[in-house]
Parts: C-alpha cells; sequence; structure tokens
C-alpha cells in the first residue's frame, strides 16, 4: 500500500496489515535505537567518571608513641629479677629479710615514679626471677647459697653502678 494523501493519517504497514502513524515510517527502528543509546549512555558515565579526582588514600591513624624508657631501665630491670630470685632463695634458706625483697622491690618502682606499664614490666621481672628459682630449688642447697651471694654482688654492683652514673 502507498501512502495517504493526509500526512498524519495512518497507513497500513504491507507486510503486517498494521496501520501506523506516519510520523514512524521514516523512524530509525528501535533495534538500532538501542546500541546507540548504550554507545551515548557509556560515553556519558566515561566523561563524568574522567573529570572526578581519584580517591585520596586513606591514611591509618598514627601509631600511638612508643612509651619513653629511662637509659636505666634494663638495669632496674635486672636488678628486679635478681631481688625476686632471692626473695625465694632467702626464704627457701631460712633467712629472715625474705619478705623484705618484695618490699624493697615496691619502695623502688614508687620511688622511680613509673607508670603503669612500667610497674607491670617491673613487677614481671621479678615474678620471673622467683619462678625461675622455685622451679629448680625445692630446698636450701650449697648451690643455693652460691647464687644468693653472687646476686647479692651482682646488685650490689648494678646499686653502684647506677648511683655513680644516675645519682641524686
Amino acid at each position: 500500500m502507498g501512502r495517504s494523501r493526509h500526512p498524519r493519517r495512518a497507513a497500513a504497514d504491507r507486510w503486517t496489515g498494521r496501520y501506523r502513524c506516519r510520523c514512524q515510517e521514516d523512524a530509525v527502528s528501535g533495534r538500532q535505537v538501542l546500541p546507540a543509546a548504550l554507545l551515548a549512555f557509556g560515553t556519558i558515565v566515561a566523561v563524568a567518571y574522567a573529570q572526578t579526582p581519584p580517591p585520596k588514600p586513606v591514611q591509618p591513624p598514627p601509631a600511638p608513641a612508643a612509651p619513653q624508657i629511662a637509659p636505666y631501665e634494663p638495669q632496674l630491670l635486672r636488678l628486679a629479677e635478681l631481688m625476686g630470685a632471692l626473695h625465694y632463695l632467702r626464704g627457701l634458706c631460712g633467712f629472715a629479710d625474705a619478705p623484705a625483697w618484695r618490699d624493697k622491690m615496691n619502695a623502688l618502682a614508687e620511688a622511680q615514679g613509673f607508670d603503669e606499664a612500667a610497674k607491670a614490666r617491673f613487677a614481671g621481672a621479678f615474678n620471673r626471677g622467683y619462678r625461675s628459682f622455685s622451679e629448680s630449688y625445692r630446698s636450701c642447697n650449697e648451690a643455693a647459697g652460691t647464687v644468693i651471694r653472687l646476686y647479692l654482688d651482682e646488685s650490689g654492683s648494678i646499686i653502684k653502678a647506677l648511683e655513680a652514673r644516675y645519682g641524686r
């Protein structure tokens, strides 16, 4: 069938026999519009994405500052370990001053004005010295007496070295 005389009047489709509007006769078919629309949409998205700045990398929060440890803290930790060992061994061998070693350790920690973390380190060193000998010595013997003398000498030399270098 041909075109009708009226420009807007529907004409019958030659293949299907349906009537359609004259404005649709010259339009692009729907199958051709979809790829063109997708291409246009993709182009718009690509341009928009190219214009946005890249996200800034997320910086992890700064790590907490390492606690300031005194330059003489390793010597004090060794002294605390010696005090723990002496507390156990002198009590095992029947010396009357055995409980005083724990009190001396507490007095030392209080005099230094340590924070809780430092006090925990000193208590750990004291307990390590105590446990190391409580696991191997069940009774006082000659070896325990030798260790007591050596540890008293070593603790005295640590105290003298600390007083000479950092004395008040």
